[in-house]
């Protein structure tokens, strides 16, 4: 009887922790439902804009902006996000970037016009840009240290599980009206359909964003320490009013200050920036120098140049996409693990050669432009290539920045912080996107030797300048990053 007394507590304790974990992961995975209308909104244009283009008699420049303005939406919203986020709470931001979804989806399918589209357009890059920096600050601001990495890669799942389900929905849309230009249901052209869609899932996370409980750190921020030790109690699993007396007074300690944060809290002494915020700038930069998004907005010359027909472009992207979100569980399972250090090496190492390999190959194809093709062995070569690149980016640099821009960050300057490395990611995803065709028409082997030297040059920055972060608290990374250069 006694032992089973004994025995008791500890039962009751781990009933708690399981709960517990439980509810992390829930509330994760609604901040994650960004990420999934992050990837829904960047690739549902490319189901509708041949139709688009020959709607409005769209010329090549303004048919490739009317995709690539999203991007600069994105720039900006990123930008405002951590302002917004700091002043109103997480929470708050949340359903802001659900409106802006749901408006943009609504907008540009009623588009009249180009102009207005391009409107839309930006409005829902707004919206993704502000998601790409308020999901992962919240997940690393409720995640207990041991599994804030895999916490934290849900962002990039559902990033890749958004694109794929554009891809689907795109195409079931299209294949019902017998293409995209065609109508359907209501007399409404497949292509409006296609952005239409989009409310739903907006508007299910600006609801389901309401239910969830406010960033604990945000909360000390505001003086709310009750609430917030109440939210802590419930995210970290124990029972010890102790224990989340002293969390409380070790992020109070980390957020200590007599003013409102800013931007201006990011000044230091390198080049008008604190070192850490250069890391995470550089490591958004390069998680887009290395051409990602090549491979997902122009696979189709890709595919065409190793003999695929172009009716079969839908099936070779979904089955890259696939691929995209099946890796990423690879770096959900070692994230906290083998540690965020150790994945970005392993993943930098892995995109070097395969990109080198693609280099290679398309250094032996004959014609040009969207015309050019690879002989055999190097057309297998250029595949296998390719899918080994997006292996390497989806199990380590997809997600595992993402992870790091969320934790590596003190308290005080996270959400600014992320803020600003994320707005350079949208720019530099702009840059890269717009300025592949250019290259492409130079020859695809100088393109993907390029990116190869960034792969490279990726490498040596994680060695040298990026901090292992894993099962520590954030308060811990914090006190550290604002005291080291890198």
């Amino acid at each position: 009887m006694s032992q089973e007394n004994g025995r008791g507590p500890d039962r009751a304790d781990a009933e708690e922790r399981q709960r517990t974990t439980t509810k992390v992961v829930l509330i994760s995975v609604v901040a994650a439902i960004g990420g999934f209308l992050f990837g829904f909104d960047t690739a549902v244009v490319n189901g509708a804009v041949d139709a688009v283009a020959e709607e409005f008699r769209l010329a090549a420049g303004l048919k490739g902006f009317a995709v690539s303005c999203a991007l600069l939406g994105a720039a900006v919203g990123a930008w405002f996000a951590g302002r917004l986020a700091d002043r109103f709470g997480r929470k708050a931001v949340m359903v802001i970037a659900g409106a802006l979804f749901a408006v943009s989806a609504v907008g540009s399918a009623f588009a009249f016009g180009v102009w207005d589209l391009i409107l839309w357009r930006v409005v829902g890059g707004v919206g993704v840009g502000i998601a790409s920096v308020i999901a992962p600050t919240y997940i690393a601001e409720v995640a207990p240290a041991h599994i804030r990495g895999r916490l934290a890669s849900l962002q990039q799942l559902a990033i890749t599980v958004g694109i794929f389900a554009a891809l689907l929905s795109d195409a079931f849309i299209a294949n019902t009206a017998g293409g995209a230009s065609e109508t359907t249901w209501f007399g409404w052209d497949a292509w409006r359909w296609m952005f239409v869609v989009g409310v739903i899932p907006s508007l299910v996370w600006a609801l389901l964003a309401l239910q969830i409980p406010e960033s604990p750190r945000y909360l000390i921020a505001q003086g709310k320490t009750q609430r917030a030790g109440e939210v802590l109690r419930e995210v970290l699993g124990t029972r010890s009013l102790e224990a989340v007396q002293r969390k409380v007074a070790d992020i109070k300690n980390s957020m200590r200050r007599e003013d409102e944060p800013s931007l201006r809290d990011l000044r230091g002494p390198r080049f008008g920036l604190l070192p850490i915020v250069w890391v995470g700038i550089l490591l958004s930069v390069l998680q887009q120098g290395i051409g990602i998004n090549v491979i997902f907005y122009y696979s189709t010359t890709l595919w065409k140049a190793v003999g695929f027909d172009e009716s079969d472009a839908f099936t070779t992207s979904v089955i890259t996409s696939v691929t995209n979100v099946v890796v990423t569980f690879i770096a959900i399972a070692t994230v906290d693990r083998i540690g965020r250090k150790p994945l970005l090496t392993v993943g930098s190492a892995g995109m070097f050669l395969s990109l080198t390999v693609m280099a290679i190959a398309f250094s032996q194809a004959s014609g040009s432009g969207q015309d050019v093709s690879l002989p055999q062995p190097w057309g297998t070569i250029g595949v296998i290539a390719a899918n080994v690149y997006v292996i390497s980016f989806g199990a380590t640099w997809g997600p595992v920045v993402w992870v790091l821009l969320g934790e590596m960050f003190p308290n005080r300057i996270r959400a600014a912080g992320l803020a600003v490395a994320a707005a350079a990611q949208w720019l530099a995803n702009f840059a890269i996107s717009t300025s592949f065709p250019s290259l492409a028409k130079l020859g695809l082997q100088y393109a993907y030797g390029l990116y190869a030297v960034i792969a490279l040059l990726s490498f040596v920055f994680v060695r040298r300048a990026v901090q292992e972060t894993k099962g520590r608290e954030l308060e811990e990374i914090g006190a550290e990053t604002t005291s080291t250069a890198p």
